[in-house]
């Protein structure tokens, strides 16, 4: 168990109470005197009194449980806490990549993941105290909530609740078995596109900076599908590329005494290495290395695709004719399929879903997808007007739904089969 991760909070005062106020003997003797030489007619001067007093207790209790209810505030935490929570980085991974290690932590009542990450660029106690506070007062369904950060020379660790759940990569695409997807109807898919949308448009719109927090790890492996107790898709990583500097031309300031929303500023323009996974990358982002909302678009878009067909955003095949190996976009082949109507559709569209799906709204679905993924990244459109158009096609869907006799109420199995 680790429990040194979590600091125990200070215990809060507790608000007076009447009895309290009157625990002095004295007080209580004078008081009570005092009550017994009362003139009837000035009894409703008592109940005012009486009033005002209960009043203002009420107020205190208010007040208190308002202030237990708020969100704390983000930690900062500590590497030697990060240690003993990990076991000296010796816990056994729950995941690991070429950029970043993550480990699953328990405390009592709370279970999180550590995230091990490397800086891009350096970023100073009160940087990281800022951009952390903006980031821990955002809170969305969709998105995994950050609890705190530690930066300890070139590293950042980033302290995550932990998500009960399967990737979006392990739902669609089972190595073990891979006829099987616990996501077998449409709804299910939709719903998952509907909910990274809104998560997305979250970070983007209505975090309270101009510009919008850039996610930089949208793919189907960031995604983790719940059951808690209904289909929910929430996105990782959320404020990963803001703590480890991915976004290296850019700060947060905070906000001024004009009410302005904090901006960001330019603060450098030199480049360093940049990582992507192959498939989910921008064209832009490929040649600058810079993350932007629009890249981020893209790489929903091909999320979406990969719902729509199952696939790997890029797959290795073998050519018929020269018998070589050839890389296969699945963005080029959703392409040709859209434009071959609605007949090649039905065959590009996953088999699992058993040809039981609302053909116009997948065509629908498949055309939003396509506009995201768009070479120029000033053609593709924001993500408050993709949620818009997602909802819509939501809506459609469970309007087909309920005329076919199928329960909207979408529940999955993650066990393990």
């Amino acid at each position: 168990m680790c429990f040194s991760l979590f600091r125990s909070s200070k215990p809060k005062p507790k608000p007076l109470t009447t009895s309290a106020r009157h625990s002095n003997p004295s007080t209580t003797a004078t008081t009570t005197t005092t009550s017994d030489n009362f003139n009837p007619n000035s009894n409703s001067s008592s109940k005012s009194k009486s009033k005002s007093k209960s009043s203002s207790i009420s107020s205190r209790n208010s007040l208190s449980s308002l202030r237990d209810s708020l969100p704390e505030n983000p930690h900062i935490y500590d590497l030697s806490e990060i240690r003993a929570s990990t076991n000296n980085f010796l816990r056994k991974p729950l995941s690991s990549s070429s950029s970043s290690t993550s480990w699953s932590c328990f405390s009592g009542k709370k279970s999180t993941v550590v995230t091990q990450r490397k800086l891009r660029r350096p970023i100073d106690a009160d940087d990281l105290r800022r951009t952390l506070s903006m980031l821990c007062k955002s809170h969305h369904a969709n998105l995994v909530k950050l609890d705190g950060a530690c930066v300890s020379g070139n590293y950042v660790y980033l302290v995550y609740e932990f998500v009960n759940g399967a990737s979006l990569t392990d739902c669609l695409r089972n190595p073990r078995n891979p006829n099987f997807t616990v996501l077998s109807n449409w709804l299910s898919r939709i719903q998952i596109v509907a909910g990274v949308a809104d998560g997305l448009d979250y970070m983007h719109n209505c975090v309270g900076v101009k510009l919008g927090f850039v996610h930089n790890h949208v793919k189907s492996s960031s995604i983790i599908v719940c059951e808690e107790p209904s289909l929910v898709a929430k996105l990782c990583h959320f404020g990963t590329a803001q703590l480890c500097g991915e976004v290296p031309e850019m700060i947060m300031a905070e906000n001024d005494d004009s009410g302005n929303y904090p901006v960001l500023k330019r603060v450098g323009s030199g480049l360093g290495k940049f990582e992507g996974t192959r498939g989910y990358m921008a064209p832009e982002f490929q040649l600058t290395g810079v993350p932007t909302l629009k890249s981020d678009v893209f790489a929903f878009g091909v999320v979406v695709l990969e719902l729509l067909s199952g696939e790997e955003p890029i797959k290795v095949d073998i050519d018929k004719r020269s018998g070589a190996f050839k890389k296969v976009s699945l963005i080029e082949v959703a392409r040709e399929t859209v434009g071959g109507g609605s007949g090649r559709l039905r065959q590009w569209v996953d088999r699992r879903l058993r040809d039981s799906y609302p053909v116009e709204v997948a065509e629908g679905l498949a055309r939003v997808a396509l506009e995201c993924v768009q070479e120029d990244p000033l053609k593709r459109p924001d993500m408050g007007r993709v949620a818009g158009w997602v909802s819509k096609l939501f809506l459609e869907s469970k309007t087909w739904a309920q005329s076919i006799g199928f329960s909207d109420d979408i529940t999955v199995s993650l066990a393990p089969r």
